[in-house]
């Protein structure tokens, strides 16, 4: 049986950052070093889909440098064997200890490259075997073809991601790349009232326009904006009018947040304070003490006010840095998963 021609870990590593777009569901378990190497192993011992040759996690964290660069068949073969047993031992120093089998395992298989299609699992190997029981797919594996050019390798991704990824994925991966494209010298926001503003483009900027459309339309009655900022503490917009009318000083200080919605639907208008985050600056508790000050100081009535903080995915390294710091009692939002919301609640409730 022929083995399958080798890419080196570093250029599977930066093919899968293409196949694996922001938007994928643990992204980060995919993209990784650990996965490239894993890739790399399988596809050494020629684990694919059809082949009936399977790999397990003790491939990958016994596989060495040494053992890597020797590419023939017979080497090849005796490595994919042999290996599972203690007997063995491959020339050079070990990629990995025997403690990584867990986070090739759990994380980077099951919940990395099984999730999303791209490693399939023998069943019938009971769980606690250590028997090999995964293998690439045939067309993940045919992605790491050397011979592919890189206009033939993009369209051979683009055409796997249409086929292996399900439609919400799809879906939250072009909501993103959407919000990455918009550039060119401004970013044009449609307001509540049909009003339009001009922004300067950049990731925050995305957010803070999703907010606007997408986001207060879908979860207030009737909104509408009293302010937006840029980078640099610029107002982009202030409603000072509307402001008054509900009891609001709005003064533009290191307080505000980056934009400030008024639910005008309710009996009691709600206020909602939201920070948009690209890299840092989530409303935790101190910065929702700040904000509560804030509405305090207009004699703004805290049961009507909000705080969210809001991502471009839940899946991206901003909301994975900071969702342990999440004030209790805000909310937190995603571009890429407009319909959802969630609530850190200080409520005792029951599950359901």
């Amino acid at each position: 049986m022929a083995l399958p021609a080798l890419l080196s870990p570093e250029k599977i590593l930066d093919r899968l950052q293409i196949i694996f777009p922001q938007g994928t569901p643990n992204r980060n378990y995919c993209v990784r070093k650990l996965a490239a190497n894993t890739i790399f192993v399988a596809l050494y011992v020629g684990a694919i889909e059809g082949t009936g040759v399977l790999f397990g996690p003790k491939h990958v964290y016994r596989m060495t440098g040494k053992q890597a660069l020797l590419t023939d068949f017979l080497s090849r073969n005796t490595y994919a064997t042999e290996i599972v047993g203690a007997a063995f031992q491959p020339p050079g120093k070990r990629w990995y200890s025997d403690n990584t089998r867990e986070p090739i395992r759990d994380e980077t298989l099951r919940e990395g490259l099984i999730a999303v299609g791209a490693v399939g699992e023998k069943t019938d190997v009971p769980t606690t075997s250590s028997k090999p029981r995964y293998a690439l797919t045939a067309s993940f594996g045919a992605l790491f073809d050397p011979a592919l050019t890189d206009a033939k390798f993009r369209a051979a991704a683009t055409a796997w991601q249409a086929s292996a990824l399900n439609q919400g994925t799809l879906a939250r991966i072009a909501l993103i790349r959407h919000g990455a494209a918009a550039g060119g010298s401004y970013v044009l926001v449609t307001f509540p009232s049909g009003e339009t503003r001009r922004m300067t483009p950049g990731p925050s900027t995305d957010i803070t326009k999703a907010v606007i459309e997408v986001f207060a339309p879908r979860f207030l009655q009737s909104p509408a904006v009293l302010f937006v900022s840029e980078s640099g503490n610029k107002v982009v917009a202030r409603d000072d009018n509307l402001a008054q009318t509900i009891g609001l000083k709005i003064q533009s200080d290191e307080n505000l947040p980056d934009t400030i919605l008024v639910d005008l639907g309710p009996a009691h208008p709600l206020l909602v304070f939201i920070e948009a985050v690209a890299t840092d600056g989530p409303v935790n508790d101190r910065r929702k003490k700040a904000l509560e000050e804030l509405a305090t100081k207009a004699k703004f009535p805290l049961q009507h006010v909000s705080f969210v903080t809001a991502y471009l995915d839940r899946s991206g390294a901003p909301f994975k840095k900071a969702v342990d710091t999440l004030a209790w009692g805000s909310y937190a939002w995603f571009v890429s998963e407009p319909d959802g919301l969630v609530e850190l609640s200080t409520q005792k409730a029951r599950l359901r």
